[in-house]
């Protein structure tokens, strides 16, 4: 179950909000918005409620009473399994999620291509993105080359980066460090998860 301590804390985390902010934005003082926080207070009521609902982008009473609380995230714009997509974000609308995928990741990226398709990363689907500059090698990145955008298994090589595919069709793409810099290749996002839909 889902503590109002916990919603407090996530949105503070992700925004960087202050308490005397969110406490200004709710209608309450900062010591009030702290004792959220702090999970001293656990229950909210009429206008509060709404004000801290209207902020987070979610119903906050649905979400306290129900151990499953959907919740929307927008989908930025398109990525490519494959290459040669120019990098331009485009808003496409909202996808629902459950809040604990919302706490872990920013956005959804719709998939064009299948040269991921071997790890179930299909032509359509919708990839789960938490924003980062860095990832472990062996994960499933969204990597930004020159001017496209794709997502492919980072996978790091003594001087160089490779880019992986998961469909024996495409080959993999291998950048050394002066290829790194001058396109430039940079790591945008992690892919948390993947929905498909048939």
């Amino acid at each position: 179950m889902i503590t109002l301590q916990e919603i407090v804390k996530d949105y503070i985390q992700k925004t960087g909000i202050s308490y005397a902010e969110l406490g200004r934005k709710c209608g309450v003082n900062r010591t009030t918005a702290a004792r959220w926080g702090s999970g001293q207070i656990r229950k909210l009521y009429g206008d509060q409620l709404q004000r801290l609902s209207d902020l987070v982008g979610y119903d906050v009473e649905y979400v306290l009473s129900n151990s499953y609380a959907p919740v929307k995230m927008p989908v930025l714009g398109y990525v490519r399994a494959g290459y040669d997509l120019f990098a331009e974000e485009n808003y496409l609308g909202e996808e629902e999620t459950s809040l604990d995928d919302a706490r872990r990741a920013d956005y959804f990226l719709k998939v064009t291509g299948d040269s991921m398709s071997g790890i179930g990363i299909l032509d359509g689907s919708l990839v789960l993105v938490k924003k980062c500059d860095t990832i472990d090698s062996g994960k499933i990145g969204v990597v930004l080359v020159g001017d496209e955008v794709t997502v492919k298994r980072v996978v790091y090589e003594k001087n160089a980066l490779r880019l992986a595919a998961a469909n024996p069709d495409y080959e993999d793409r291998i950048f050394s460090m002066k290829d790194i810099e001058t396109l430039p290749v940079r790591i945008i996002g992690k892919v948390i998860s993947c929905k498909t839909y048939f």
